[in-house]
């Protein structure tokens, strides 16, 4: 087995309630390697949102370690973690955060361009995403102009645009109708065998998590 891509040790989330502590991760084990799909299964408000939040570097553990590729990520600072996630983490959340004033091409390219790439050489793979979702015919297209399933797909190109190692999945199907969600996921699945890209997507939805390569259970704080 090779070395873990992504791994959590012992991360441990406390939230304080007014004067009482309210331990949410108790001690959670996580190791992700690439082209992996894994599924994060649990109650709701079992604690998945907060596991993704931390497990992206979006929201810090009150103690544990997060490594990737080796390096310690609870030791960087902000800017230094706006840079890995920017350029290793994709991310898809279940409402699609796109930007409704730029058309679906835009907001594919907008993480390169915020990274410093010019139009010109993220507009090319920016097309070849849309394509791959199926959307090339839409690129023009505003966001009110597509529907759910077209504004989840643009979502999942954009998570795309720099070609990261991880993609971070937040009920990503669970705002749109079966047939939508389903298509979202097949496409997701696709581009992960196909570029051997790790992804960790948390769901509520088991026929999906079954399809996956491995499936776990958030319960009482910890992965099982």
């Amino acid at each position: 087995m090779t070395s873990p891509l992504l791994q959590a040790v012992d991360i441990i989330k406390i939230f304080r309630n007014g004067i009482t502590d309210v331990e949410v991760l108790k001690g959670v084990n996580l190791d992700i390697h690439a082209g992996q799909m894994t599924a994060i299964i649990g109650a709701s408000g079992s604690g998945k949102t907060t596991m993704l939040q931390i497990l992206g570097t979006l929201a810090s553990p009150t103690s544990g370690q997060l490594l990737f590729k080796g390096e310690r990520l609870d030791e960087k600072g902000d800017r230094e973690l706006a840079s890995f996630r920017n350029r290793s983490l994709g991310f898809i959340f279940q409402f699609h955060h796109l930007l409704p004033e730029f058309s679906a091409l835009e907001n594919v390219m907008m993480p390169a361009l915020i990274s410093g790439k010019s139009r010109k050489d993220a507009e090319p793979f920016a097309r070849r995403l849309l394509a791959a979702v199926e959307l090339g015919h839409r690129e023009q297209h505003r966001v009110h102009e597509l529907s759910g399933g077209e504004q989840q797909r643009t979502a999942l190109a954009r998570a795309l645009i720099m070609e990261p190692d991880l993609l971070l999945a937040d009920e990503p199907t669970g705002n749109l109708d079966s047939r939508a969600g389903l298509m979202v996921f097949d496409l997701l699945q696709s581009i992960c065998r196909e570029h051997s890209l790790a992804v960790l997507m948390v769901t509520h939805n088991t026929s999906l998590a079954d399809r996956m390569d491995r499936c776990l259970t958030l319960q009482d704080g910890r992965l099982t």
